[in-house]
């Protein structure tokens, strides 16, 4: 699959949890008009955007055209080394969105490490529902290994009902048409919770949660006035995001990489216990993989 263990290297790196420490990479600037809705109608067509929505929006890594084409044509069925190429991408933004936005960097590092280790699966799939990742069966059991290695028939129906499950979830989120702002409150109520375990200050991240959610419910009644249920919906939609379980999306999209880092380091679990530091974000313009400065990994006791 890879041509070297260095593009190996290069490749799973995008898959592991990066480090949280701040100041190792400053968040991108927002050039006008950069962020768009999944309706198609501009950001800045909005005339109330709060300082903290303004700040969560700026922490993103990526504006949501350049996840590549292919996101923004449902029924384009995308090959299996893009489909993980992609998945590396939306994993990779959720970490380093949450690196940048208010509050999270002032975190115990624990705690910050926590709650990515807890959050990083509905992250990844309010980031697949924002770019309209394409989710057809075939490529996604392809990317799973599927096609490679035997499986019962009860294993195979109880996969499908996993892809099921993961569809359904990102339809139903692409069904309300949620735009950029509503996205990146949602993302914040995700990641601001006081179910990890072992947290410092669980009452202080809860504070931030409601903080989160009281300018969600501030931007929806501001911009959708008509839609008095709106806010409601959006949030009945975060509990059902942890029925896509984080072992399923490493087998639908992580399991080749999973399998390269582990002929390399197999006394370390692959996904989510390394953490990357010093990362680079990938050159869209050169080369696929992750260019990588200064590697240093570490195992999470």
């Amino acid at each position: 699959m890879f041509a070297s263990p260095l593009d190996a290297h290069c490749l799973f790196s995008l898959f592991l949890l990066s480090a949280v420490q701040r100041g190792r990479m400053p968040p991108t600037q927002p050039n006008p008009g950069q962020y768009a809705l999944t309706n198609g109608d501009p950001l800045n067509g909005h005339c109330y955007l709060s300082g903290y929505i303004s700040l969560l929006l700026r922490a993103e890594p990526y504006p949501t055209s350049r996840y590549g084409s292919q996101c923004m044509q449902p029924n384009n069925i995308m090959g299996i080394e893009n489909i993980c190429e992609l998945a590396a991408r939306l994993l990779f933004s959720a970490v380093e969105w949450a690196r940048n936005i208010p509050f999270f960097p002032d975190l115990q590092i624990t705690d910050q490490v926590s709650l990515l280790r807890l959050t990083w699966s509905e992250l990844f799939v309010l980031n697949a529902a924002q770019c309209s990742m394409p989710l057809h069966v075939a490529p996604l059991l392809a990317a799973a290994g599927l096609h490679a290695s035997p499986m019962s028939a009860d294993r195979v129906v109880a996969f499908m009902d996993h892809i099921r499950i993961f569809q359904e979830q990102v339809e139903k989120l692409k069904a309300l048409h949620v735009d950029s702002a509503e996205y990146s409150c949602l993302k914040a109520i995700v990641l601001f919770t006081s179910d990890a375990c072992g947290l410092s200050d669980a009452a202080h991240i809860e504070s931030l949660q409601e903080k989160s959610q009281c300018a969600l419910e501030e931007y929806v009644r501001s911009q959708y006035p008509n839609q008095p249920s709106r806010f409601g919906k959006l949030l009945l939609r975060l509990p059902s995001l942890r029925t896509v379980s984080s072992s399923v999306i490493e087998q639908l999209f992580f399991v080749r990489l999973r399998t390269e880092y582990s002929n390399f380091h197999s006394n370390v679990s692959f996904f989510p216990d390394v953490l990357l530091v010093d990362s680079k974000l990938p050159d869209e313009k050169t080369d696929k993989s992750l260019q990588i400065k200064g590697i240093a990994l570490y195992a999470l006791k």
